[in-house]
């Protein structure tokens, strides 16, 4: 209850502030000879976004860098120490393993499945039923996925009741005794990769099936009726067809897989080898105190997005040009 007026507040605020700002930047350009109009209206329109983006993101990445040059303190300058120290570190060199893991077998994986389902669920009566069911992971998030899986890959040592169910499946069906799934490196990061999976191959479905939708029947039909099997219509027409949805998920995708760290911290926490560079960037800062180490992981993180988001732009203005 003391939590209404705040919530009023901001429903009825926010809408009114941005009707004020709307009406005094419409009343400025009153002011501005006529023909210039047109050149500041939209920068008007859109500042209040650029000083959030400021303000929110390139003034904390620039404190950030600078960070990066203290020592654990922040208090001496020690210039690229920290980065030196990171890559030779042991528990850094095992991050970046697991980083690479994540980013080949995460994106690749929940692409390849998203397409499958797309593709079959489009032939099928109930696909919407199938699309829920497929999507019904990304409604959880990624602390209760990793919950409901730590359960799953349970593990207790022979001669005692499995509560883990792959180990009472694998117990139960096989003459193997039980596994320690998250445990054993580097496999366990694989099955960490599957729970990430889970997740997210709805998402991929769900836009893969979108792009599926644009693809012209004709012209299906057409390579059809010209004695194509359904590999070489997939192959020749849907999948070049698909390839800028598939670069646009694949940039989705590899992001997460470098900032992965809920998955992380709630079923390993870390250890046995699981760990990434977002969770070294916390347990350095969290646990070690040291936020120049913590803030040069940042750094490393943020220098390997931007190439993957320039990648993306020059591609998207490649195809608007092309069109």
């Amino acid at each position: 209850m003391e939590r209404i007026p705040q919530i009023a507040a901001a429903v009825v605020g926010v809408p009114a502030a941005l009707v004020a700002y709307i009406v005094l930047v419409e009343r400025a350009l009153t002011l501005v000879p006529e023909r210039r109009r047109p050149v500041w209206r939209p920068w008007l329109w859109i500042l209040p976004a650029l000083l959030f983006v400021f303000g929110y993101l390139i003034v904390p990445s620039l404190i950030t860098i600078w960070l990066s040059l203290f020592d654990a303190r922040s208090v001496r300058f020690v210039g690229l120490d920290n980065y030196l120290q990171l890559a030779t570190t042991e528990a850094a060199q095992n991050a970046i393993r697991n980083n690479v893991l994540w980013v080949v077998f995460f994106t690749g994986a929940a692409i390849t499945f998203g397409l499958i389902f797309a593709i079959l669920a489009d032939r099928v009566r109930y696909e919407s039923a199938a699309k829920s069911l497929v999507f019904l992971p990304m409604a959880i998030s990624f602390v209760a996925a990793s919950v409901i899986w730590k359960f799953i890959f349970d593990f207790q040592p022979a001669g005692f009741e499995q509560t883990g169910l792959l180990n009472a499946v694998v117990t139960g069906l096989t003459p193997f005794g039980p596994i320690a799934w998250l445990t054993n490196a580097p496999w366990n990061t694989v099955f960490l990769i599957v729970i990430g999976v889970w997740v997210w191959t709805g998402f991929a479905m769900v836009v893969l099936s979108a792009a599926l939708k644009g693809v012209p029947a004709e012209l299906l039909e057409a390579a059809r009726v010209d004695g194509a099997n359904e590999l070489q219509v997939f192959r020749r027409i849907m999948f070049p067809l698909l390839t800028p949805t598939i670069a646009v998920i694949g940039t989705t995708l590899a992001i997460f897989a470098l900032k992965a760290f809920d998955i992380i911290y709630v079923t390993t926490s870390g250890n046995f080898d699981t760990e990434v560079l977002a969770f070294v960037m916390y347990d350095e800062l969290f646990t070690a105190r040291n936020t120049g180490r913590s803030s040069a992981i940042a750094v490393v993180l943020l220098l390997v997005v931007i190439p993957i988001l320039l990648i993306n732009i020059r591609r998207m203005r490649f195809e608007r040009a092309v069109r």
